[in-house]
Parts: C-alpha cells; sequence; structure tokens
C-alpha cells in the first residue's frame, strides 16, 4: 500500500529521476535556487520587520483596543457581532495576531458561535493586505502601490461583510 506520508519524498525522487534523464545539473540547480531563494528573503526582510514592528506597536500602546471599542459598534450596526473586531483590525496586517483573535473570540464566545464561526471564516478566507503587499510590493522596488492596496481593502471589507451576512444568527 502507498502511504500518504509517501507523497512528498516519491515527489522528490520523481523530480531528480527527471532532472538526471533530462541531462540537467540537479543539485547544481537546487543550490541556485536555494541561493536565489536567499537573496528574495533578503530583499523582503526590511518590509517583514517594519510590518510585524507596526503589529507590535499597535497591540502594545493599547491603540488597537480603543480602535477594536470604536468599531465594536458599527459592526453590530452592520449586523455584525461586535466580538470579532479584534480580528477585523488584525487579519489586514498578521495573520498570526488575527489568528491569536479568533483563538480568544472561540474561548469567550464558544466555537459554534457566530462570532466564532464568522472569526473563523474571516481568518481562513482573507489575505492579510498590508503585510503581504508590503512583502511583495518592497520586493519588487515599487515606490508606490497605486490602486492595489485600496482595492484589495475594499475586497477584504465585502468578503467580511459577505461571511458576517451569510452565517444565520
Amino acid at each position: 500500500m502507498f502511504d500518504s506520508s509517501m507523497i512528498l519524498p516519491a515527489f522528490v525522487v520523481l523530480t531528480v529521476l527527471c532532472g538526471m534523464h533530462a541531462r540537467i545539473d540537479v543539485y547544481g540547480a537546487f543550490v541556485r535556487g536555494a541561493k536565489e531563494g536567499l537573496a528574495t528573503l533578503l530583499q523582503m526582510l526590511p518590509y517583514l520587520c517594519a510590518m510585524l514592528t507596526a503589529t507590535a506597536l499597535l497591540r502594545e500602546t493599547g491603540v488597537l483596543l480603543r480602535m477594536e471599542t470604536w468599531l465594536a459598534p458599527v459592526l453590530s450596526a452592520l449586523g455584525l457581532p461586535g466580538e470579532i473586531a479584534p480580528v477585523a483590525l488584525l487579519r489586514p496586517l498578521s495573520g498570526s495576531a488575527a489568528l491569536a483573535a479568533v483563538r480568544d473570540v472561540l474561548k469567550t464566545m464558544g466555537a459554534d458561535s457566530r462570532a466564532g464561526r464568522i472569526a473563523c471564516v474571516i481568518s481562513g478566507a482573507s489575505e492579510t493586505v498590508f503585510f503581504t503587499g508590503a512583502l511583495y510590493l518592497g520586493a519588487a522596488g515599487l515606490k508606490r502601490s497605486g490602486y492595489a492596496i485600496p482595492v484589495a481593502m475594499i475586497a477584504y471589507a465585502v468578503g467580511m461583510l459577505a461571511a458576517g451576512w451569510m452565517i444565520s444568527p
């Protein structure tokens, strides 16, 4: 029987065999790819540090808590539970911070609650807009994002509202 844990090793062996059959220096190609990957990482690292620092500053200074307090009534007016405000604010910035916020919603409201389900959908079906934008636009050397970030944030807001409206109370 073929065990699912063998899929990745089998893929690696198949790739190496195909490369050898095509007379490609597989090890050399791997090393060149790893070298290019490290160069890309070094290009992205300052943008990654900037986004992580901004997220930490928002949380540690209490600004995020004030924003959550302000956003909760707005979400309630839109028919969404106010408890998802931390997830809604953190998801565009940081996936790990948003996941921690989802955990808090699940702990306080319960996994089967409407707020818990909406928080999970928002976290699982949306992108970290500012984080990804900073990383990829910075790595591409773009100084201005044009309409990329505003359009992505509009799409995020529409997706969040759609998730809330589709999950019945």
